[in-house]
């Protein structure tokens, strides 16, 4: 909050000297600024909490946070995350000087520890905390009390563009709310994301004589022929029809099998909304049994590996990369990593994206991809509080809105571009022609991947596909993708009405943290055996009746209140 000048003495003695006085100042913005007083003033409209001059604190202003420093990220120049191209860029464009009480590598769930140490032990929070992970972690530090509403503070201070960002979905706010107050602000990502498209190997389906499936039935005689017809050629039966993997969930975002599930109505693993508007866990809905007994068949016939239930979505990719499986179902970015490590092990080998096929009712159901990771947390005790929005509106003004000219090439020349001696924009895939190599720095920024507008890439990406001509740099750098992963991003949304979203997005109810782990095993030894045919399909029922009754009565009770309490 700006903090008023003090009027002179002599100038409250007398109103009509005051209004001179303003109206000796006209337009003036230092209007309120005190006699004598050289710096500037902080704003006439109480937006900033220190002087700010031209988008920027004329005397740098702290942020103080933490930080996770993934494996994945990396730095050159000698920097490290605490002084890098990002916080140099924050201080000089923005005059906000951004200190970090710690860092740590986030392995091991390291970060969540060490926040959880700092909660435990009473130790004072930073300014800010970003978080993407454990909801509970976020529950429990909003329940510490210090930190303030956040909503509030965002309806002040955010841009129009950020505002709107966040509009494209108001449930992102409904796991932060309490008693009424935002108190976290949602980390935006990209909608349909890790929505599951259809990758089909095209030349064995060429070399079979064989149509890209569109039905359950259609896709069993692909399945059928890439199994039991040597598609690879070799003479040996080594291939399968389908890389899935369920050693973590049937439902998840690689090598995925919820689709199957899908084609009759049912989503396992997720909350899904009911037609009498309940809430109700997928993986006991009557609608799973016809995809258990499909998968069964499946294992029965050799269409999946023997080994899918050991294998998590990195393992089960590798049969389709190593060219012997012809269908896996994933994001529409697995046509960057690592399906192009097929061509690699199978030079020849082709493969294309195809829409998810229809079940026996002309049903196609998918999961959907949540267009919020996680919050920031802004504490209560915080100096300039407006100074996050002054970072984070730049960011949504200029680096997500498509129609700005600020970050044309990428977030900082020599990092993530460069620019050849002959104009040459050199990018990700020309990262040996970067002195130091390529390097991601919008990634060092406080929210992880500087401001994304949710529906907006994957909806640009399918728009190219149609053939529209880039209207802006934004169009333009996605038009230069893979192509399959343009016509990938198509797919996804023109199947967009199949989504089946997870509906519950609240913090884990009481019973979910005492019985959670319990049911959740319970859910997946007795659905295995199912697929494996070491028990019947009518044994869903008893599963069924056992997990309602050891607390799944009562998280099913405690979820649907938490979904009440939202549409109040």
């Amino acid at each position: 909050m700006i903090k008023k000048m003090k009027f002179s003495a002599m100038a409250v003695l007398s109103t009509a000297m005051l209004a001179s006085l303003l109206a000796g100042c006209g337009g003036n913005t230092n209007k309120e600024k005190a006699e004598g007083d050289n710096e500037p003033a902080a704003s006439e409209d109480s937006m900033y909490s220190a002087p700010f001059e031209n988008g920027k604190y004329t005397t740098p202003v702290t942020i103080t946070t933490v930080f996770p420093i993934a494996s994945s990220l990396k730095f050159k120049n000698g920097e490290n995350i605490e002084n890098n191209v990002h916080t140099k860029w924050a201080k000089d464009t923005m005059g906000i000087d951004i200190k970090y009480l710690w860092t740590v590598s986030d392995q091991n769930n390291a970060y969540e520890t060490k926040l959880r140490l700092m909660l435990t032990s009473g130790e004072k929070m930073p300014d800010i905390i970003s978080f993407r992970g454990s909801p509970s972690l976020i529950s429990d530090l909003i329940d510490s009390g210090q930190f303030t509403d956040a909503g509030e503070l965002f309806d002040k201070y955010a841009s129009d563009i950020y505002k709107q960002a966040m509009a494209e979905e108001p449930s992102v706010w409904n796991p932060y709310m309490r008693d009424g107050k935002r108190m976290g602000i949602p980390i935006l990502e990209n909608a349909y994301n890790n929505d599951p498209v259809m990758y089909i190997r095209e030349d064995w389906l060429k070399k079979l004589n064989l149509k890209a499936p569109s039905t359950l039935a259609e896709l069993e005689t692909v399945l059928d022929a890439f199994t039991n017809q040597d598609p690879d050629g070799n003479g040996k039966k080594d291939t399968t029809g389908l890389s899935v993997g369920f050693k973590n969930n049937l439902n998840t975002w690689m090598s995925e099998a919820g689709w199957v599930f899908g084609m009759f109505g049912a989503m396992p693993n997720q909350w899904n909304k009911t037609a009498d508007n309940q809430l109700a866990y997928g993986s006991v809905q009557p609608e799973m049994k016809q995809g258990l007994a499909t998968m069964q068949k499946w294992m029965k016939e050799g269409y999946i590996s023997s080994e899918s239930g050991l294998y998590d979505e990195a393992k089960a990719t590798e049969a389709f990369t190593a060219g012997k499986s012809g269908i896996i179902v994933g994001p529409y970015w697995m046509t960057g990593w690592p399906l192009p490590d097929l061509q690699k092990n199978v030079p020849d080998a082709e493969f294309k994206a195809y829409p998810l096929p229809a079940g026996p009712d002309g049903k196609v159901g998918r999961h959907g991809t949540k267009i919020a990771s996680g919050a920031v947390l802004i504490n209560k005790d915080m100096e300039h509080k407006d100074a996050f929005f002054v970072y984070q509106n730049y960011l949504f003004d200029n680096w997500a809105n498509p129609d700005s000219t600020t970050f044309v090439n990428g977030f900082a020349k020599g990092y993530d571009y460069d620019i050849a001696p002959d104009g040459t924009i050199l990018k990700e895939q020309d990262s040996d022609k970067i002195p130091g190599g390529w390097v991601d720095a919008i990634r060092y920024t406080l929210t992880y991947d500087g401001a994304i507008i949710p529906n907006l890439m994957m909806n640009t990406l399918a728009k190219l596909a149609e053939g529209a001509e880039p209207s802006n740099q934004y169009e333009k750098n996605l038009s230069e993708r893979i192509p399959e992963q343009i016509k990938a991003a198509k797919i996804i949304i023109d199947q967009k009405d199949s989504v089946m979203p997870e509906m519950f997005t609240g913090t884990p109810t009481e019973t979910q943290l005492s019985r959670g782990d319990m049911l959740e095993k319970l859910e997946k030894e007795i659905l295995n055996k199912i697929i494996y045919d070491k028990a019947p399909v009518d044994e869903f029922d008893t599963f069924v009746e056992k997990w309602t009754t050891t607390g799944g009565d009562k998280v099913t009770k405690e979820v649907n209140e938490w979904y009440q309490s939202i549409q109040k």
